[in-house]
């Protein structure tokens, strides 16, 4: 469980954050949905670390991270795994040297030990003859499903995805999200995903949170979203349907 209790966040005298509090469940894909600019990047940073918020705290389950000096994180670190939007792959690596890199960073394992570990992470997203292929020799979808056998390396207990399925055709995304969501389930972990894509949400949404102008201005699950009475998130979910549409078109 990852619990946000009355974040407020401020970039040059702006507010992007105003007293957010929310908790994100264990066990389930959790979704961060709202317009460009609306706060959901900033708040999925600041859940991380990656962003100190100006007040409020940020709890992994009884720890309070907000608190916690850069030694004392480091431990929670060990837990966290990290989808980035473009999948963040080292260029001169290679798969298999990517998927390692939180072992060597993080672990005092043997080389076979991490080896082992890293074709059972391969073999997860179905990548396993990919071991020594270059980033430049792999199509977006490959690209994230590594990224996603990396941020899995560790068995972590908390998963981080930013815009996982950007830049992706809609049989790709649907591939991407099934690993995440199964991934989550299997393993009991906490997944945060940052999203804009409406298919995401009616696929995998088991919890949802709607920022709006930097406030948490609804939360349920995607079987509330259609039938909310909110006429904010309702504008957000008709106009990201017909951005879909018209993509297809």
């Amino acid at each position: 469980m990852i619990r946000a209790e009355h974040i407020v966040k401020s970039f040059d005298g702006r507010t992007v954050l105003d007293d957010v509090s929310v908790e994100f469940e264990t066990g389930k894909t959790n979704l961060i949905i709202g317009r460009s600019g609306s706060g959901k990047t900033v708040l999925l940073k600041t859940l991380v670390g990656l962003h100190e918020p100006d007040s409020g705290d940020v709890w992994y389950d009884e720890v309070d991270f907000t608190q916690l000096g850069f030694r004392e994180r480091k431990a929670i670190r060990k837990d966290i795994g990290m989808i980035f939007q473009g999948g963040a792959l080292l260029d001169s690596s290679t798969v298999e040297e990517n998927v390692k890199l939180p072992l060597d960073l993080f672990t005092q394992q043997s080389e076979a030990e991490k080896l082992e570990r890293v074709n059972f992470c391969l073999q997860r997203v179905r990548l396993e003859n990919a071991n020594k292929r270059f980033p430049a020799e792999l199509s977006g979808g490959m690209i994230k499903r590594v990224a996603i056998a990396r941020a899995i390396v560790l068995n972590p207990r908390y998963l981080f995805c930013d815009e996982p399925n950007s830049g992706l055709d809609p049989q790709t995304s649907i591939v991407i999200d099934n690993l995440i969501h199964g991934i989550t389930q299997e393993y009991g972990i906490t997944t945060i995903i940052n999203t804009h894509d409406m298919n995401s949400v009616m696929e995998i949404g088991e919890k949802i949170v709607y920022i709006y102008r930097g406030r948490k201005w609804w939360e349920g699950s995607k079987d509330d979203i259609l039938h909310a009475d909110n006429p904010e998130l309702n504008d957000f979910v008709f106009a990201s349907a017909m951005a879909k549409r018209a993509r297809r078109f």
